[in-house]
């Protein structure tokens, strides 16, 4: 079952990067509860060995777009991010580093994988993907649009994908580009 982990996780990830419309250099947030992919309850169950399949396939994927990935962690850490040090903005960088019972398996994992890994305490990412009901719509750019994933199972977990689109404003007398859309 594990190996089938990397796979399913490349597959969504490639999946959201698509219908999501992400350009290189864009954000993709993931939150990732290791324990509702093997089927417990989230926080209860934390496999380091799950995410660390997980992470390789997310990063294969998104290292093929050039799509940075900023991992969501616990509530533990208040939902902080981890994301490689070149993609932060002017988002402030905390001093923590993620522990799989204080961060959560999935964002040590990806620490452990980025090359200059940092913690920030809050993005605007650009799309993410939520693995297991990890709530990741704080961390995504208003105004975050559901994405239906075909890939919608990590394991056990539930995948839901989400996307950002510019707000509108104008009111009924305004025109919208649908491009942006």
């Amino acid at each position: 079952m594990f190996k089938e982990l990397e796979k399913q996780s490349y597959n969504a990830v490639k999946e959201i990067i698509e219908k999501a419309g992400l350009k290189k250099g864009d954000i993709l947030v993931i939150g990732c509860s290791t324990s509702e992919v093997l089927g417990s309850k989230i926080g209860t169950d934390s496999s380091p060995e799950a995410a660390e399949l997980m992470c390789k396939g997310v990063l294969t994927a998104a290292e093929e777009d050039g799509i940075y990935i900023a991992a969501q962690c616990c509530e533990h850490l208040n939902r902080a991010i981890i994301i490689e040090k070149e993609a932060v903005k002017d988002w402030d960088i905390v001093n923590v580093m993620p522990q799989p019972k204080a961060g959560g398996s999935f964002a040590t994992a990806v620490y452990s994988a980025f090359k200059n890994p940092v913690a920030v305490e809050e993005i605007s990412a650009d799309a993410g993907i939520d693995i297991g009901f990890t709530m990741i719509g704080m961390h995504i750019k208003k105004v975050a649009v559901p994405v239906r994933l075909e890939n919608s199972k990590i394991g056990s977990a539930t995948v839901l994908g989400a996307r950002s689109r510019p707000k509108f404003i104008g009111g009924e007398r305004a025109v919208y580009n649908k491009e942006l859309l």
